[in-house]
């Protein structure tokens, strides 16, 4: 089993206390020692400031501590007033909110199995990763067979050559699927925007949409973006971006990474705001050591509704 690496981050003032969590990563060249010092120089910059004051003041560090300690001081400063994240935000969704689990590439009989085992489960919205060849979409259709009402979304990861894409696409469209995500390699996003414009189902950018300038780029010429909290910044640079998708009139997912409930739930209280939400994380760890968000029957949920709503194991 793999293990990753996490810190939580703290803000406390008057006697009260907010947390948020970075989780270390090879591909961001995070490892506890950079977010360690990253967090030190925090600290100083925000230091002299009241919560609120921080909570706009941004710091200068990599995305995954901006998002951790973004979290920490939304979740202080909720607290302090008493209220929510989502209301602090003015983001409140309608409970529960359906997330979606990620079935990987594997055989199609494994695939399947997982599959119906996930929809037993109270699960009705998968993501199934797919490779690059034509015969990848059996599994889809297998999937789709098994489970006929469950919502689908693809994930080929970047691995279709554009020349195939179309082809991949049109194939993918007649087996009821909501939408693909970032099937082309990142890079070009001019090249992702006509694959989108001529795809009979939508296409969603991922690595090509991480920043506002990103988003402004594809515009209209996608039909939605995927953001990651720890990749953009947190919940404010969220917002942002949501706010620029909003102005292309294109639609947003909420993805992540592998994290605890305290790292994943930021983005659970930005839910109201997505058309997809991508949330499991937290649900592929063998023990998680916060709590309060739900999820494990396929909705999600913030029960205590004072901050991020969350509270350690």
């Amino acid at each position: 089993m793999a293990e990753r690496g996490a810190v939580t981050v703290t803000a406390e003032h008057d006697g009260v206390v907010g947390h948020g969590e970075v989780v270390t990563s090879v591909y961001y060249g995070l490892d506890v020692d950079r977010i360690e010092r990253e967090l030190v120089a925090a600290q100083r910059e925000l230091a002299p400031l009241d919560p609120t004051s921080a909570l706009v003041a941004g710091i200068s560090a990599s995305p995954g501590v901006r998002s951790a300690v973004d979290a920490a001081l939304h979740d202080l400063v909720a607290r302090t007033r008493g209220v929510a994240v989502y209301d602090l935000v003015g983001t409140a969704p309608s409970w529960p909110v359906p997330t979606a689990r990620t079935i990987g590439i594997t055989p199609t009989h494994r695939a399947v199995a997982s599959a119906c085992e996930l929809a037993s489960q109270g699960f009705r919205l998968l993501k199934v990763k797919i490779g690059a060849e034509p015969e990848e979409l059996d599994r889809v259709k297998a999937i789709r067979d098994a489970l006929p009402d469950v919502r689908l979304v693809l994930d080929p990861n970047g691995a279709w050559e554009p020349e195939r894409a179309a082809d991949m696409l049109r194939a993918a469209a007649g087996f009821d699927v909501d939408a693909v995500e970032q099937p082309i390699a990142a890079g070009t996003p001019d090249v992702l925007a006509q694959v989108a414009v001529d795809s009979p189902i939508p296409v969603i950018a991922d690595e090509d949409a991480r920043t506002v300038d990103d988003v402004r780029a594809l515009g209209s010429r996608v039909h939605g973006i995927n953001i990651k909290l720890p990749e953009c910044g947190g919940i404010r640079a969220a917002r942002e971006l949501v706010d620029t998708a909003r102005d292309f009139g294109i639609d947003v997912m909420l993805g992540c990474q592998v994290a605890s409930s305290l790292g994943i739930a930021p983005a659970v209280h930005l839910t109201g705001l997505a058309r997809w939400v991508d949330l499991d994380g937290h649900l592929l760890l063998a023990r998680d050591p916060w709590t309060g968000i739900g999820g494990e029957d396929g909705l999600l949920r913030v029960t205590d509704t004072t901050g991020l709503g969350v509270r350690p194991a």
